[in-house]
């Protein structure tokens, strides 16, 4: 019972020595890697830059004692600050303490609805958002992230949105404004990135980039030349707070709080299966990992973090460094702290540019290219689906985005049950099995027996357009058509709607001396059958074990009706 709701007591009893190196280095390099991340992601939330760094050390720490992934790097993302922007700027001003309070509370919201979600196992909702969606959004996501960036880029005051299009007329509108030396060191940054991640990937890229900004700004004095740096970064821990909650609080951020609660479980535990398929060692548990992410969140609000979850590219550097055990976890909180009480004072000089070069360099990684490709070869209406969530996210919002994307997945699944793939069978020759009519030549076939196959449950949502299409392929055959054989092998339940709609097609079939005959039924769906009455007949006249068997009972039978046919004549 502890080994489960505190995994830690899983691996760190059975701790390798052979580990710690790979564990050491991993937690090194990710810790190296969160000191600007963290940074620019609180900027992107529009709270000071050392808000990043409280939010990088103690849901950590949480994660590391509670989450059952032994790779995952938690702390603060592009995505969820953009979110947490967002959704406070409607509340509050940017720079206010109110601003800063309802985003710390927010953190406190979001993990409260994760641990209760965890707690009453509801680790499910993973599946509330398709692929697709979750594709078309982040995408969006980590263009409005980088149109956001421009401001701090270009050195023009541009106006902070999620609708990328005011930000695009704004940055059009003063693009004659644009300061080109922090341009050049924006570009320079992103060239340096790129080229150092492409040479090697563990080379952190991004803390090097940081480095020889501060460098570049202290030694040629471009703070006097109109480039704008961090400034002071207050030194030391945070202080322990309990954010003050009221019902109006509540109620003014729980709407913000349940998006980031999903959509930060979903990003976490996408990565984490991502990270599990890889290593084979052990199974990601959803319902623990909204329990560790809603405690993690909860309790680095006390200690002035905003909202958390595991990071794309932190959680790959993690693993490609060696990772083995959430110790690494641990050792990269330990960097931030370290950095916190002795180093601060070293980024006075961080020039904004940098940071805005290392959140666009991240961001790219959100952007699924090679999917996009793949929807399109495997389903139109889901690269569709994609494209519409992707257009209202980047136009009109990230809430509108998920909603809208939630809402189009619900009505594309009920779409494809209400109409569900249907077959008209044949036997093929010399053998017992049966395929589609239309997908295979030279099937055995009868004039006076149709052989359908449906391939969806009997339900209220589908139960018509199933009745509709039986009737429709009975009346090509009326006149000839005595028996329909229904293979039910794919059929998993029925329900009210669907018995009342398989009594209608039988009545209706009978009043032109057409029989129902079922085949492979399973167990769940025969039950409701008996308990239904809908069958008066002997069972073994209308359920057979295989659909060869129903196929020689129809055969039999019309061939004893023929021959007593053929007797009458005779005798008379």
């Amino acid at each position: 019972m502890i080994k489960r709701l505190f995994p830690i007591f899983n691996w760190l009893p059975n701790y390798q020595k052979e580990h710690l190196n790979g564990d050491v280095f991993a937690g090194m390099a990710v810790g190296v890697m969160l000191i600007p991340q963290g940074m620019a992601y609180a900027m992107i939330a529009g709270l000071p830059p050392v808000y990043g760094l409280y939010t990088a050390i103690f849901p950590q720490l949480i994660y590391a004692i509670l989450g059952t992934s032994r790779q995952l790097a938690v702390g603060p993302v592009a995505m969820d600050s953009l979110l947490v922007a967002s959704g406070i700027s409607i509340l509050a001003t940017e720079g206010t303490e109110t601003y800063l309070a309802f985003a710390i509370l927010l953190a406190f919201f979001v993990g409260a609805l994760q641990f209760l979600l965890g707690v009453f196992k509801m680790g499910f909702i993973t599946n509330l958002l398709s692929k697709p969606v979750i594709s078309g959004f982040t995408s969006a996501v980590a263009f409005i992230i980088a149109l956001n960036q421009l401001k701090d880029l270009i050195g023009v005051n541009l106006i902070k949105s999620n609708r990328s299009y005011e930000i695009v007329i704004s940055a059009f509108n003063n693009i004659g404004k644009t300061h080109l030396i922090t341009l050049a060191v924006g570009v320079a940054g992103i060239v340096l990135i790129k080229s150092l991640k492409y040479w090697n990937k563990k080379i952190p890229g991004a803390f090097i980039a940081l480095i020889l900004g501060i460098a570049a700004v202290y030694g040629f004095g471009l703070q006097n030349m109109g480039v704008s740096i961090v400034q002071d970064i207050p030194s030391g821990l945070p202080q322990f707070v309990i954010p003050e909650i009221t019902l109006a609080h509540f109620k003014t951020l729980v709407p913000l709080a349940g998006t980031l609660a999903v959509i930060s479980f979903i990003e976490a535990y996408s990565v984490g299966k991502a990270m599990e398929a890889k290593e084979r060692t052990y199974k990601i548990v959803p319902n623990q990992e909204l329990i560790a992410l809603g405690a993690s969140n909860m309790f680095g609000s006390f200690f002035q973090a905003f909202p958390a979850t595991a990071g794309f590219s932190r959680s790959a550097v993690n693993y490609e460094s060696g990772a083995k055990t959430p110790l690494a976890g641990i050792i990269s909180a330990v960097i931030v702290t370290l950095t916190l009480l002795f180093l601060t004072p070293l980024f006075y000089y961080l020039p904004k540019a940098i940071l805005a070069s290392i959140i666009m360099i991240a961001v790219v990684n959100l952007i699924e290219f090679a999917y996009l490709k793949y929807l399109w070869r495997t389903s139109k209406m889901e690269f569709a689906l994609m494209l519409i969530t992707f257009l209202v996210t980047f136009s009109f919002g990230m809430v509108q985005g998920i909603v809208t994307g939630v809402a189009l997945s619900i009505l594309l699944l009920l779409y494809k049950a209400a109409n569900p793939h249907m077959a008209v069978l044949g036997r093929i020759k010399g053998f017992t099995e049966y395929r589609n009519e239309k997908r295979f030549k030279d099937l055995e076939s009868w004039d006076h027996l149709l052989i359908v196959r449906v391939d969806a449950p009997f339900a209220f949502v589908n139960i018509q357009t199933i009745k509709e299409w039986i009737s429709n392929e009975a009346l090509k055959r009326e006149g000839k058509l005595n028996k329909v054989i229904i293979d039910a092998g794919p059929v998993s339940y029925i329900d009210a709607t669907g018995i009342d709609g398989i009594r209608e097609l039988m009545e209706s079939l009978k009043k032109k001396n057409i029989e129902l005959i079922f085949s492979e039924v399973i167990g769940p769906v025969r039950d409701a059958f008996y308990r239904n009455q809908l069958f008066s007949e002997k069972a073994s006249e209308v359920f057979f074990m295989t659909t060869d068997e129903a196929v020689n009972y129809c055969i039999s039978q019309e061939f004893k009706n023929t021959h007593a046919s053929f007797a009458v004549q005779v005798n008379d």
